[in-house]
């Protein structure tokens, strides 16, 4: 299970271009559909805490999963997997990318590189927008952090603490799950 934990993570890894949020649709496609790992909410949760937390969003995400499916030591193996690509790619291209930066096809490759990234991180926001805004009290929410964070200089972790106590603070006032 370690192995599969790692092997799983480093696919996802590697596959990785552009940031944590150009992998949730990897991820999820992997943890929740192919493995059974995680349900979209409890994904959806170690996205949101993922994010708030000190650290890498790819790097927490698959250090919640793993933790959740096998203790400390799946923690440390998705995590361990997860980075492995990175590391192993980053040190090739560290050695190179200098030396083919000026390179005009290189520059494009870059360019349509991050046009597809954008594109993932669309699907995932997509994806995940569709999955945390079920009511009117969600999309007022949703409303406000996305003008509050458009508009004004506050911090995301203020917006995701407000938000994370307005579900407590809703939830047991015997309102709907927020």
């Amino acid at each position: 299970m370690l192995w599969d934990l790692f092997l799983t993570f480093a696919k996802v890894g590697v596959m990785t271009f552009g940031g944590g949020y150009a992998m949730l649709p990897i991820l999820q496609r992997e943890v929740v559909e192919k493995k059974g790992w995680a349900t979209e909410e409890e994904l959806m949760d170690y996205f949101a805490i993922g994010q708030c937390t000190p650290g890498i969003i790819a790097v927490n995400t698959a250090t919640f999963a793993g933790q959740k499916v096998k203790g400390f030591w799946g923690g440390l193996f998705a995590t361990l997997g997860v980075v492995f690509p990175s590391l192993i790619i980053i040190m090739l291209l560290a050695g190179v990318i200098e030396a083919f930066s000026h390179i005009a096809w290189v520059q494009h490759a870059f360019g349509g590189i991050r046009i597809c990234v954008c594109i993932l991180i669309l699907n995932a926001v997509t994806k995940l927008f569709k999955k945390a805004v079920i009511d009117k009290l969600t999309l007022a929410v949703f409303l406000v952090v996305a003008l509050g964070s458009y508009f004004t200089p506050v911090s995301p972790v203020v917006f995701v603490l407000a938000a994370g106590i307005l579900g407590v603070v809703v939830k047991n006032m015997g309102g709907k799950k927020a």
